[in-house]
């Protein structure tokens, strides 16, 4: 395989572990939002917003620790920052829509508020994984060098033994496995 189809290997890795984070946050934003609605007079949005704020923490530990924990750790104010910035972006598109659906259009039922609640996650969620990737959780240089190097070995090494003479054998020294 070519050095292109292990950048999309490592992509769907990444999207893999974003979502399995993103799944439990979209748990808890939908319990705590669901309870409040049905357990307080809180108003729909404001209840809302708390939800995808609890949400918010949990996703923060998840992406640090688990999605993202290979990531550079160096500047943590500054991941922090940017995180709860995104964050913050997000929770406007969310609760944009939910605003928009229920002053805008009048659709304030439950099953109208849960539909609406799952376009928002929807749209935030697409701005939050390219935010995410790309401010927040930087990819350290040298692993993403290592990473593209090893699959361009694997394809020169493939090319090398498709056009060696049939049953002939390719070998390189194994690489070091990096541990992150």
């Amino acid at each position: 395989m070519g050095q292109g189809s292990s950048g999309l290997r490592r992509l769907a890795h990444e999207i893999a572990k974003f979502g399995a984070v993103g799944a439990l946050g979209t748990v808890v934003n939908f319990g705590v939002s669901n309870l409040l609605w049905h357990l307080t007079s809180l108003q729909a949005v404001r209840a809302n917003v708390i939800a995808t704020v609890v949400a918010i923490g949990v996703n923060y530990l998840g992406f640090r620790y688990f999605t993202y924990r290979d990531r550079d750790k160096s500047a943590r104010t500054r991941e922090l920052t940017l995180f709860l910035a995104f964050s913050t972006v997000g929770l406007v598109i969310e609760n944009g829509v939910l605003y928009a659906a229920i002053y805008g259009f009048g659709w304030d039922s439950s099953l109208q508020r849960n539909i609406f609640k799952v376009v928002g996650i929807g749209l935030g969620t697409l701005f939050r994984f390219w935010s995410y990737r790309s401010w927040v959780f930087r990819a350290l240089p040298a692993r993403e060098a290592v990473a593209d190097a090893e699959a361009f070995l694997e394809e020169a090494d493939t090319a090398a033994a498709t056009a060696a003479e049939p049953g002939a054998e390719i070998t390189r020294p194994k690489t070091r496995q990096h541990v992150g």
